[in-house]
């Protein structure tokens, strides 16, 4: 009962209303459906649908639009077999010394996610490699040339259990 709540006081300062979040769940599951189709599946007419998608975007509801790959395909294809979750803990930890390493870290093309996190470590990386030398050529650029690095902690996936991009916003 406190999600529909929470769910309700959301919806009601943002302006989205029940069309709205059914076509962000709709969207986050099948960006590349038509508009006829996705109008059709909302029981909304197409000129209405492609109205709502354009002011979501436009106010920043969706981000962008991508198409979400294979990781064991291409990895087999490409010789990509190393994730690396890592833990990093910086020395100082003002904003302008988290703001360094941040920038540092979403700028490496091997580093595909970058979370600011609390407590524990000040980062927290997802980092593919195509191997182990590999990893330790992105290590030694990220953290062991960083002085204010302190401490890292990596973690090497050995199954990719569940990965999903979307938000639970419908019930079910």
């Amino acid at each position: 009962m406190e999600f529909y709540f929470i769910k309700y006081q959301f919806m009601k300062q943002e302006n989205l209303d029940e069309t709205d979040l059914r076509l962000l769940d709709a969207l986050q599951h099948d960006a590349g459906i038509s508009n006829v189709a996705l109008a059709d599946r909302l029981n909304i007419s197409p000129p209405t649908c492609l109205r709502r998608v354009k002011r979501l975007t436009e106010e920043g509801w969706i981000e962008r639009q991508i198409a979400v790959l294979d990781a064991d395909k291409l990895g087999h294809a490409l010789g990509h077999g190393l994730t690396a979750l890592v833990e990093v803990s910086l020395d100082a930890q003002g904003a302008e010394h988290l703001d360094v390493f941040e920038a540092k870290a979403v700028a490496h093309a091997a580093v595909q996610q970058c979370w600011r996190v609390s407590p524990g470590p000040d980062f927290m990386l997802v980092v593919q490699a195509a191997n182990m030398p590999h990893y330790l050529a992105i290590s030694q650029a990220l953290f062991t040339q960083d002085a204010n690095v302190r401490n890292v902690k990596a973690f090497f996936a050995t199954k990719r259990a569940k990965f999903t991009t979307t938000w639970p916003l419908m019930n079910g």
